[in-house]
């Protein structure tokens, strides 16, 4: 084919790569894409030839770009092609921090922490079902993941608390604002940066294998021209995501969800995990489904854990309190959807928002939020019982004045709601994360169901399973593609033998 063709095909064209990111919180827009996916085929003379590399990167959200920025900086070649318009993946929907242990944030606030609570959390709070090596992995190089961050210009400054946390460790944006938009702007530069090779609107269908079953590529369709591509490579690194758009998918294990709304991007459809199951990928957990308990229902827009975690707490539609606001996401989802009409009202005061830059600009802006100058005037503005509403506003404060146990038994982030004007945003679950993916090792190797590695393919983000559980802590996520995004490029640069 003529080179000015190939380059059209395959060449990064870096300003849009970056300006991408800041579009990407739109994606929710869009209509939710199809599962894509299928069985592994060899070259074909059909296809255009996209380039040979050290290491073909599937998806660039926060795990793609991790890993590909650790891949450049190791010496590897890299490609990352991400089949949706914009670069960001669910990164960009998170909205709280990054869990990491034994940090010097952590130091100077006099908190103390450990590997051991970090994982224990973690693994109680995944219902026991994860599995313990990868999280110890995780925990014992969160902190070094966080200061990796630092490094490349992305501090995670401001400590907070998040639901099934034992201490404060979930680490955010020093100026308040939602964590994802914050990396994935950041990351975006970096890889410009560097020179790294991205292409959007180009959709990988299948992970191509040698006669051995080694990797050799991946075959792409350019969703522009509708060419397919081959893109060569020893090694792939799977970071497409989860299947938390994909509402079949999702039935097929929780039926009930087949309604519910999503706080995932519309490219979050399970394809990764398609097509690693099709060249023999394990899977692991695909089951467990996790949903977030303050989902803005007309919007699809999460209402921050780090908005309970810095006081907020959840009302029903007759005033009353009915949870511990920390409790981890499913317990508090399950209580809220027992309450009449199954939503809440979370109501916090002008310390939260202050604290929290993401309720201006995703809530008030959007007129999602109920604001009041007094207590008397939000609950009647937002039509729950009056003298119900202020007992439990009044018993949440005194107990906190006080010094007295709280009476939902919440022990931690306990911050008076008492400070003018008073905010109330009605939530109810939202389907957010699936906890379930392909087989992965310590390595971030991508495993058979027989736990043997696919030569020359890794894995990170939520395309895995085997971290969570059967729930995930809000903070953990940005932590996994942290942790195991880079990872996988120690794991793919070394197979592939390079060095920088």
């Amino acid at each position: 084919m003529a080179d000015n063709s190939k380059r059209e095909s395959v060449a990064v064209n870096r300003r849009s790569f970056v300006k991408g990111a800041f579009g990407a919180g739109m994606l929710g827009m869009l209509s939710l894409a199809g599962l894509t996916g299928c069985s592994p085929k060899s070259a074909s003379s059909e296809d255009i030839d996209g380039g040979t590399f050290d290491i073909v990167i599937i998806g660039a959200g926060g795990a793609g770009m991790t890993a590909a920025i650790s891949a450049h900086d190791a010496g590897a070649k890299v490609i990352l092609l991400e089949k949706m318009s914009v670069a960001g993946g669910n990164t960009v929907c998170a909205e709280g921090g990054m869990n990491a242990c034994c940090t010097k944030i952590q130091a100077e606030e006099g908190i103390e922490d450990s590997v051991e609570l970090f994982a224990n959390d973690t693994f109680v709070g995944g219902h026991n079902l994860g599995d313990m090596d990868l999280i110890n992995y995780m925990c014992e190089n969160s902190n070094a993941a966080l200061e990796r961050l630092a490094e490349r210009g992305m501090n995670l400054t401001r400590l907070s608390t998040s639901g099934g946390a034992s201490v404060k460790r979930i680490h955010r944006p020093e100026d308040g604002g939602a964590v994802g938009a914050y990396l994935v702007r950041h990351m975006c530069e970096r890889c410009a940066e560097r020179g790294i090779e991205a292409v959007t609107q180009m959709e990988v269908k299948d992970i191509v294998t040698d006669e051995s079953g080694a990797i050799s590529g991946v075959r792409a369709v350019n969703l522009r021209t509708g060419a397919s591509t081959l893109f060569k490579a020893k090694a792939v690194i799977l970071s497409a995501g989860g299947f938390g758009a994909n509402h079949e998918m999702l039935a097929q294990y929780r039926p009930e969800l087949l309604e519910a709304v999503t706080t995932n991007h519309p490219g979050a459809t399970g394809d990764g995990i398609v097509m690693a199951e099709a060249i023999g990928a394990g899977l692991v957990d695909i089951e467990q489904i996790q949903v977030h308990p303050t989902v803005e229902q007309s919007t699809s827009i999460l209402l921050s854990e780090g908005i309970r975690g810095d006081g907020a707490i959840l009302v029903n539609s007759e005033g009353n309190r009915f949870t511990n606001e920390l409790l981890t996401r499913d317990v508090v989802s399950a209580n809220e959807w027992a309450q009449p009409g199954g939503w809440a009202y979370a109501i916090f005061d002008h310390e939260v928002y202050k604290a929290n830059t993401s309720i201006e600009e995703k809530f008030v802006k959007r007129d999602l939020v109920v604001i009041a100058d007094t207590l008397e005037e939000l609950s009647q503005n937002i039509e729950v019982n009056p003298e119900s509403f202020m007992a439990a506003l009044t018993a949440y404060n005194d107990a906190i004045a006080n010094g007295q146990p709280d009476p939902m038994g919440r022990e931690k982030s306990r911050n008076p709601i008492v400070n003018a004007p008073f905010y109330a945003v009605k939530v109810a679950p939202g389907i957010h994360h699936t906890m379930g993916g392909v087989r992965i090792n310590t390595k971030a190797e991508v495993l058979t169901d027989a736990g043997e590695p696919i030569p020359g393919l890794f894995a990170a983000g939520e395309v895995t399973g085997g971290i969570h559980g059967g729930n995930r802590l809000g903070g953990n996520a940005i932590c996994d593609i942290n942790v195991f995004g880079h990872r996988a490029a120690e794991s793919a640069v070394e197979y592939v033998g390079v060095s920088a």
